[in-house]
Protein backbone atom coordinates (compact mmCIF):
# COMPACT_ATOMS: atom_id res chain seq x y z
CA UNK A 1 0.00 0.00 0.00
CA UNK A 2 1.29 3.33 -1.18
CA UNK A 3 0.84 6.38 1.57
CA UNK A 4 1.91 10.22 1.15
CA UNK A 5 2.93 12.11 3.89
CA UNK A 6 3.69 15.70 3.76
CA UNK A 7 5.16 17.02 0.18
CA UNK A 8 6.15 13.96 -0.92
CA UNK A 9 3.89 12.36 -3.52
CA UNK A 10 5.44 8.81 -4.49
CA UNK A 11 4.52 5.94 -2.77
CA UNK A 12 6.81 4.86 0.47
CA UNK A 13 9.24 2.53 0.23
CA UNK A 14 9.71 0.90 3.79
CA UNK A 15 9.09 -2.52 4.99
CA UNK A 16 5.82 -2.67 7.38
CA UNK A 17 7.61 -4.06 10.53
CA UNK A 18 4.73 -4.87 12.65
CA UNK A 19 3.62 -8.46 11.12
CA UNK A 20 7.26 -9.22 12.12
CA UNK A 21 7.11 -8.22 15.36
CA UNK A 22 3.97 -10.06 15.99
CA UNK A 23 5.55 -13.14 14.95
CA UNK A 24 8.66 -12.57 16.59
CA UNK A 25 6.57 -11.96 19.92
CA UNK A 26 4.66 -15.31 19.37
CA UNK A 27 7.69 -17.57 19.05
CA UNK A 28 8.93 -15.45 22.59
CA UNK A 29 6.30 -16.58 24.26
CA UNK A 30 5.77 -20.12 22.90
CA UNK A 31 9.52 -20.32 23.90
CA UNK A 32 9.23 -19.12 27.25
CA UNK A 33 5.96 -21.43 28.06
CA UNK A 34 8.09 -24.88 26.55
CA UNK A 35 11.50 -24.38 28.56
CA UNK A 36 9.67 -25.23 32.24
CA UNK A 37 9.02 -27.98 30.74
CA UNK A 38 11.96 -29.45 29.33
CA UNK A 39 13.84 -28.78 32.50
CA UNK A 40 11.60 -31.10 34.92
CA UNK A 41 13.49 -33.38 36.17
CA UNK A 42 13.09 -37.27 37.57
CA UNK A 43 14.67 -38.11 40.44
CA UNK A 44 15.85 -41.22 41.57
CA UNK A 45 16.93 -42.86 44.43
CA UNK A 46 20.09 -44.23 44.28
CA UNK A 47 21.99 -46.30 46.76
CA UNK A 48 24.73 -44.32 49.11
CA UNK A 49 28.08 -45.39 49.10
CA UNK A 50 29.06 -47.54 52.28
CA UNK A 51 25.24 -48.45 53.21
CA UNK A 52 24.03 -51.72 54.10
CA UNK A 53 25.86 -55.27 53.56
CA UNK A 54 27.50 -55.55 50.06
CA UNK A 55 25.56 -57.14 47.32
CA UNK A 56 26.95 -60.92 46.56
CA UNK A 57 27.51 -61.48 42.92
CA UNK A 58 26.62 -64.39 41.09
CA UNK A 59 28.26 -64.80 37.12
CA UNK A 60 26.68 -66.85 34.55
CA UNK A 61 28.44 -67.57 31.55
CA UNK A 62 27.44 -69.22 28.33
CA UNK A 63 30.29 -70.59 26.43
CA UNK A 64 30.07 -70.85 22.31
CA UNK A 65 29.40 -74.21 23.30
CA UNK A 66 26.22 -73.20 25.06
CA UNK A 67 28.22 -74.79 28.27
CA UNK A 68 26.71 -72.97 31.61
CA UNK A 69 29.12 -71.74 34.02
CA UNK A 70 28.22 -71.02 37.72
CA UNK A 71 30.70 -68.72 39.08
CA UNK A 72 33.23 -70.56 36.88
CA UNK A 73 31.71 -74.09 37.98
CA UNK A 74 30.06 -75.96 34.90
CA UNK A 75 26.11 -76.21 35.46
CA UNK A 76 24.90 -79.24 34.16
CA UNK A 77 21.57 -78.14 33.15
CA UNK A 78 19.05 -75.68 32.78
CA UNK A 79 16.96 -77.51 35.54
CA UNK A 80 20.25 -77.20 37.71
CA UNK A 81 20.50 -73.74 37.14
CA UNK A 82 17.17 -72.81 38.34
CA UNK A 83 17.78 -74.62 41.46
CA UNK A 84 21.22 -72.99 42.19
CA UNK A 85 19.35 -69.54 41.71
CA UNK A 86 16.55 -70.24 43.47
CA UNK A 87 18.98 -71.38 46.47
CA UNK A 88 20.83 -68.39 45.91
CA UNK A 89 17.40 -65.97 46.77
CA UNK A 90 17.15 -67.63 49.82
CA UNK A 91 20.08 -65.78 51.60
CA UNK A 92 19.50 -62.54 53.37
CA UNK A 93 20.83 -59.96 50.54
CA UNK A 94 19.02 -60.65 46.68
CA UNK A 95 22.61 -61.05 44.47
CA UNK A 96 22.99 -59.06 41.44
CA UNK A 97 23.36 -61.63 38.39
CA UNK A 98 25.71 -61.11 35.90
CA UNK A 99 25.08 -62.69 32.42
CA UNK A 100 28.16 -63.34 30.13
CA UNK A 101 27.56 -64.95 26.91
CA UNK A 102 30.40 -65.91 24.36
CA UNK A 103 30.09 -64.03 21.09
CA UNK A 104 29.52 -67.28 19.40
CA UNK A 105 26.92 -68.87 21.40
CA UNK A 106 23.29 -69.27 20.95
CA UNK A 107 21.09 -66.17 21.16
CA UNK A 108 18.49 -69.36 22.42
CA UNK A 109 20.57 -70.52 25.34
CA UNK A 110 21.17 -66.87 26.61
CA UNK A 111 17.44 -66.23 26.56
CA UNK A 112 17.11 -69.42 28.33
CA UNK A 113 19.36 -68.49 30.98
CA UNK A 114 17.52 -64.59 31.52
CA UNK A 115 14.49 -66.46 31.48
CA UNK A 116 15.33 -68.83 34.19
CA UNK A 117 16.25 -65.41 36.27
CA UNK A 118 13.10 -63.95 35.70
CA UNK A 119 11.06 -67.09 36.97
CA UNK A 120 13.35 -67.59 39.44
CA UNK A 121 12.73 -64.23 41.26
CA UNK A 122 15.77 -62.32 40.43
CA UNK A 123 15.63 -58.20 40.06
CA UNK A 124 18.84 -57.14 39.60
CA UNK A 125 20.53 -58.54 36.38
CA UNK A 126 22.87 -57.22 34.41
CA UNK A 127 24.26 -58.19 30.97
CA UNK A 128 28.02 -58.02 30.23
CA UNK A 129 29.29 -57.52 26.97
CA UNK A 130 32.15 -59.21 25.79
CA UNK A 131 34.24 -56.58 24.01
Amino acid sequence: MAMTMGANDGPMMEINTTPLIDVLLVLLIMLIITLPVMTHAIKVDTPRAGEGEPTPTIEVMVDFDNTLLWNGEVVTSYGELEARMQEALRARAQPQLHVRADRRSQYDSVAHVLAIAQRSGMQRIAIQGTE
